[in-house]
């Protein structure tokens, strides 16, 4: 099951895992499915052999499969309970950096391992915990991986930890609250913090998640809602994204209990359309200069707007090139002036990973470009592109 997962996720171009090590879910008194569970007698001094041969196979797999795992030490639950099994306090600053140090010695040489600290909660009140695991984790692997922290939804590791040296970029939790959730804003607070640090959002609206946990009022999460969270997040400056689906991290199946109304088998969710989705995202952010690529959203003449429509833009440093994202399909007017040289116009499809020409412009002038079609799920990227450059257009 294990390889069947990691196998589709590297077919569909993702790179990065999050996979945790005592997990949300009764992970410390609930066998994995070789019978194990990750410590003997509840002690964390003392981990099961047995259960880190197998988180041994699981990072490997993913190595040779060209996948990072971001591993996560714990669920925030066994150092905040907050809500969930815990126990609250569970890790605390006097063993906190021991099960770093283990973890970190064990995984030194791993080269496709990202530690993520926190688990969907605050770090409020214990930044001291999660400051020794990062210590126990440093001193064990010698500083070999990047480090960052998971938060509860609705904020960053920004709010208590942005200063903390061991933190090498932010993460984000945009949440499954409502539709169209604007997380391009907390992309654009924390891109301007000082010091600088990257940013993404660790965990936005899922596909298949329901709405505010009201499906019966609100619905579900679909492809549009993840492309949508995909562009904003990205063209309003972060490094990478996640791409969640409610049935597959917890790999729910007729037989398990459900959490949160998962209601499709996890082998059939793994082929829901906003996963394919995220590949021409990729490759659209790959098939330029992408380390040039700013968030500007003075491109767009008049109001982004709010809600469903809300239009981000960003351009390389150079203004060798430019994306406008279109949740709606609705009529952009741009400031080619921000532009380099003459610019070749594009429609690239979210969708398919399509594109269309439009033709040649001078930079001298506004202009209003109008996408093919309309209405929600109806998104496209308007492509500028200094056409001396010659970039390919973007898709197959």
């Amino acid at each position: 099951e294990a390889d069947l997962y990691l196998s589709n996720r590297a077919a569909k171009g993702f790179t990065v895992i999050q996979a945790v090590v005592l997990a949300e879910l009764a992970g410390l008194t609930e066998p994995n499915a070789n019978g194990d569970l990750p410590l003997v007698d509840l002690d964390l001094a003392r981990p099961n052999a047995a259960y880190f041969a197998h988180v041994d196979y699981i990072v490997e797999s993913a190595r040779a499969k060209g996948l990072y795992i971001g591993m996560l030490p714990t669920w925030g639950d066994k150092v905040v309970k907050a809500w969930g099994l815990g126990p609250d306090g569970f890790i605390h600053a006097g063993n906190a950096a021991g099960w770093g140090r283990f973890l970190g010695e064990r995984y030194a040489d791993a080269p496709n391992l990202i530690w993520i600290l926190g688990g969907d909660r605050t770090a409020e009140g214990v930044e001291g915990v999660w400051r020794e695991m990062a210590r126990g984790l440093r001193e064990g692997d010698g500083g070999a991986h990047l480090m960052t922290y998971h938060p509860w939804g609705g904020h960053s590791s920004s709010a208590w930890l942005h200063g903390e040296e061991w933190l090498d970029f932010n993460m984000l939790q945009s949440g499954h609250g409502e539709k169209n959730g604007p997380n391009y804003r907390m992309i654009e607070h924390d891109y301007a913090l000082a010091p600088t640090k990257p940013c993404l959002d660790g965990e936005p609206r899922y596909e298949d998640h329901p709405v505010g946990w009201k499906p019966e009022e609100l619905g579900w999460f679909d492809d549009f809602d993840v492309r949508q969270a995909a562009y904003w997040a990205l063209f309003a400056g972060a490094h990478g994204h996640t791409y969640g689906c409610h049935d597959v991290w917890q790999f729910y199946q007729p037989g398990r209990q459900p959490v949160s109304w998962a209601r499709t088998p996890w082998q059939e969710a793994l082929d829901l359309p906003g996963a394919f989705d995220m590949q021409h995202v990729r490759a659209l952010i790959e098939s330029r200069p992408m380390l040039l690529r700013l968030p500007d959203q003075a491109l767009i003449v008049g109001d982004p707007g709010e809600g469903l429509d809300h239009l981000q833009a960003t351009r390389a440093s150079d203004g060798s090139y430019a994306f406008v994202y279109l949740p709606t399909g609705r009529p952009v007017t741009v400031r080619l002036s921000r532009l380099a040289g003459e610019l070749r116009a594009s429609w690239f499809d979210p969708r398919t990973g399509a594109s269309q020409a439009i033709g040649l412009y001078p930079n001298t002038t506004d202009r209003t470009f109008t996408p093919p079609s309309s209405g929600r799920g109806h998104d496209w990227v308007l492509v500028l592109d200094e056409a001396a450059r010659r970039f390919p257009i973007p898709g197959p």
